[in-house]
């Protein structure tokens, strides 16, 4: 089995220009080199932002377009977050986009505490995709904190899927959070994690110092953004590897089995 070689790219967003944060990204993935998957962060085209009609694109915007054409120029899976706006209602939506079509998840797990739940519709179900030989289940910043939602062996003692994306805006604040919780979600999982962080500061005053990371199914750090402002992350994903470890360490023979509501 073919390894997997997916990119994180941390960088600033800035607020008021969607295209400079979408030009600023389509330089990192040219200057990344080929690869398999590139991922952006939460609403990579703005910024968080809770006025999310202000925000928001429609289905078929111009940023959903920009990653139509980066997956085409460069054949490969293109996936972040933006606002968008259906009807009535925002979502904050993960998109994950190939040279042969579309597929998202919207957040379920809204941040109370900022009142992202009062200005965003929530999802209801978990989305995993299939891509080049390993399994990618979705996640969006705020979903961190809900282990039993990311939960894997659910359907499948061997796995239900093999890597976590968590796409974030997350604010230095909560640091150390961050940090723990991504190696975390690898070991209990048995799964690679990718987080990607923002950088910067927002026009709320909120800071973010990145720390996007890539940690391999045991939580061993195979890449490390730090604080640097601007950083793509390289690292290569063995499906052979994982598959090995899991079946010398069958964690998943055991697991709990529940239905989330």
């Amino acid at each position: 089995m073919t390894d997997i070689i997916v990119c994180a790219l941390q960088s600033p967003l800035d607020g008021d220009s969607p295209e400079q944060n979408r030009a600023q990204f389509a330089q990192q993935i040219a200057e990344a080199g080929s690869a398999d998957v590139f991922v952006l962060p939460e609403m990579f085209a703005t910024g968080f932002a809770l006025s999310g009609k202000s925000i928001a694109e429609p289905e078929s915007g111009p940023s959903l377009q920009w990653m139509q054409a980066m997956a085409k120029q460069h054949n490969a899976a293109i996936t972040g977050s933006l606002a968008i706006q259906i009807g009535e209602d925002c979502f904050n939506r993960m998109y994950w986009v190939t040279p042969d079509g579309i597929e998202y998840y919207d957040k379920r797990h809204l941040f109370r505490m900022a009142g992202e739940h009062k200005r965003y519709a929530a999802g209801d179900k978990r989305k995993i995709i299939t891509w080049r030989g390993l399994r990618f289940l979705l996640q969006v910043c705020y979903d961190l904190r809900f282990p039993v939602f990311s939960r894997n062996f659910q359907t499948d003692p061997c796995g239900d899927y093999d890597v976590i994306l968590y796409v974030a805006c997350w604010p230095d604040l909560r640091r150390r959070a961050w940090q723990q919780l991504l190696p975390a979600r690898a070991i209990e999982n048995q799964a690679y994690v990718i987080g990607v962080n923002r950088s910067g500061e927002d026009s709320r005053g909120n800071t973010f110092t990145g720390d996007s990371a890539i940690h391999d199914f045991l939580g061993e750090p195979l890449a490390l953004a730090e604080t640097e402002p601007r950083k793509t992350l390289r690292a290569a994903l063995s499906p052979r590897a994982l598959e090995k470890f899991r079946e010398q360490f069958p964690v998943g023979l055991d697991a709990d089995h529940f239905e989330i509501h």
